[in-house]
């Protein structure tokens, strides 16, 4: 996180360190042909608006697009296309949804970037082993839709409909994780194509067993690699049963040490929650707002308890006793489908909302880095207005062009040991209040796994000077916590210092030493992670 912002330029979202021309711009006809010639030429494309679409994902992190992208069809052309870029020396970008936050899918290096959406097959099925494969263009809710006649689901949930090959490629978890894990304990084998062509079953072809004493644990090395390592193409996962009967709640907290000392007490009764997520007041007057909620403006837990109607009640009636111990009040609880729903749309949609805090913003930020001759357009996802031109000759410091100004949305998330989450939200509260900064706090508390979405004006290098002393302080403070800089959006291009700090110089030795082992000449998703 040191560098995250920098004075003389936008480190957080910059290019210069990040970017070299590389092979950018320089695939030969004959390589292009190639290409063509393993997938065919409706599935390989090197026009701009499509490269452009997939050199970025939904972070602010921005670069040069790749030279081509490609739509593989099965796990045979993945293994020949990437041999075919091995073999020439063209990095590859592993690309699904789009929906990371942290840069992922960046091509630093320009390269061929390897779109496996149109590989969107339920391969095998066995409910009796509450598991399934699918390849990696099936997404979460495709998943479930396909699994609702079954009695079965898949409850890892990180918000986005992101496809499940790149939730595991990026160790995703989310609403549902203090109950059922995240992706990490919900894989139990991958098909990996390595950047040679080979195809690597990581727990043996075909297995889908529970647990194993079996040599090292290579799916769980894949899992989080974050696309560094090799091109997910399969994925066994394990599915859960659908409980007999769901409730959800909303309460509200007189301040924040509140809210996660009930987290903290309920977790400690062994009450099997499902769900607990916070909001601080901020965060959910957005919501209020923006999806026609009307809950009380102040610190807020929202709930979910699975089980039998039986089990429910118990569980409901400790927590209230839990809550309303520690000053919790205004319960509203949804049991119907259609009202609980609307509830966890609402915390979804939670990133939208805090961008409506600013309203007046434009829909797009372009800077240009004359060293490194590298463009970024960051786009809002609901752009509020119209963009402006870019003003001829406005530069900023450091060589950086601001034109067409734009509020931006930016989220970093920390993880701590749970007895220590009611310090660290208080702390990060004081913090955003200290630092003078419009930022609202949800995560899921349950695990101790915490978000700051942060709004930021570009055009003013002040405030970006205090964004810059706050993510790098909040960071920093979760790791002096015993936590972790990073509980579920990974590393990318935007943590990649805080990972040597976390890791140690010996773990980061060791991080590169299995890179060089399985790519040898960094061309597996270059520039992230290390």
């Amino acid at each position: 996180m040191a560098g995250l912002l920098r004075p003389a330029t936008w480190g957080l979202f910059s290019w210069r360190g990040y970017c070299s021309r590389g092979t950018q711009g320089r695939l030969s006809a004959g390589f292009v042909e190639a290409l063509k010639a393993v997938v065919g030429s409706p599935h390989v494309s090197t026009a701009a608006a499509v490269r452009e679409q997939h050199g970025h994902d939904e972070s602010m992190h921005r670069c040069q697009p790749p030279d081509a992208v490609v739509w593989p069809q099965d796990a045979e052309q993945v293994g020949r296309l990437a041999a075919l870029c091995y073999g020439q020396g063209v990095p590859i970008i592993p690309f699904g949804t789009g929906t990371g936050l942290e840069g992922g899918v960046c091509a630093v290096q320009g390269g061929v970037c390897i779109n496996l959406t149109r590989m969107d097959r339920i391969l095998e099925l066995n409910p009796e082993d509450f598991s399934v494969v699918v390849e990696p263009g099936v997404t979460r809710k495709a998943l479930n839709t396909h699994l609702r006649d079954r009695g079965l689901w898949f409850p890892v949930d990180p918000g986005a409909d992101a496809s499940l090959c790149g939730m595991a490629a990026t160790g995703a978890s989310g609403t549902n994780s203090v109950r059922y894990g995240t992706m990490r304990d919900n894989v139990l084998n991958l098909e990996v194509v390595l950047p040679s062509g080979q195809r690597l079953h990581t727990a043996g072809r075909g297995r889908r067993f529970r647990k194993s004493a079996a040599g090292y644990n290579l799916t769980g090395l894949f899992v989080g690699s974050e696309g560094t390592l090799g091109l997910i193409t399969a994925a066994t996962l394990r599915l859960h049963p659908v409980p007999e009967a769901t409730v959800a709640a909303t309460c509200a907290f007189p301040t924040v040490q509140a809210a996660v000392d009930s987290t903290v007490h309920i977790l400690q009764a062994a009450v099997p929650v499902a769900r607990i997520e916070f909001l601080d007041e901020v965060m959910m007057d957005a919501c209020n707002r923006h999806s026609k909620l009307n809950c009380c403006v102040a610190p807020t837990l929202f709930l979910e308890f699975h089980g039998s109607e039986q089990a429910l009640a118990e569980q409901v009636q400790r927590t209230e006793e839990i809550i309303r111990h520690n000053g919790g009040s205004h319960f509203s609880w949804a049991k119907e489908a259609e009202e609980r729903s609307r509830l966890w749309a609402a915390r979804h949609n939670a990133w939208y909302a805090s961008l409506a805090l600013r309203p007046g913003c434009k829909g797009k930020l372009r800077l240009r880095d004359g060293a490194d001759t590298c463009m970024r357009e960051a786009e809002l996802p609901e752009p509020i207005c119209s963009l402006g031109p870019l003003p001829s000759g406005h530069t900023g410091r450091g060589g950086i062009a601001y034109g067409a100004a734009t509020t931006q949305g930016y989220s970093t998330d920390v993880c701590v040991p749970i007895s220590r989450l009611p310090e660290i939200l208080v702390q990060t509260k004081e913090d955003l209040e200290a630092w003078r900064l419009t930022g609202t706090i949800v995560g899921h508390v349950g695990d101790g796994n915490f978000h700051c979405i942060l709004l930021v004006d570009p055009e003013d290098p002040e405030e970006l000077l205090r964004v810059q002393a706050f993510a790098e302080q909040l960071g920093r403070r979760a790791l002096a916590l015993h936590g972790t800089c990073t509980g579920e959006h990974g590393i990318g291009l935007g943590k990649r210092q805080l990972l040597l700090e976390e890791v140690g110089a010996v773990g980061m030795q060791t991080m590169r030493q299995l890179k060089a082992t399985l790519d040898p000449r960094g061309l597996m998703n270059p520039g992230k992670v290390l």
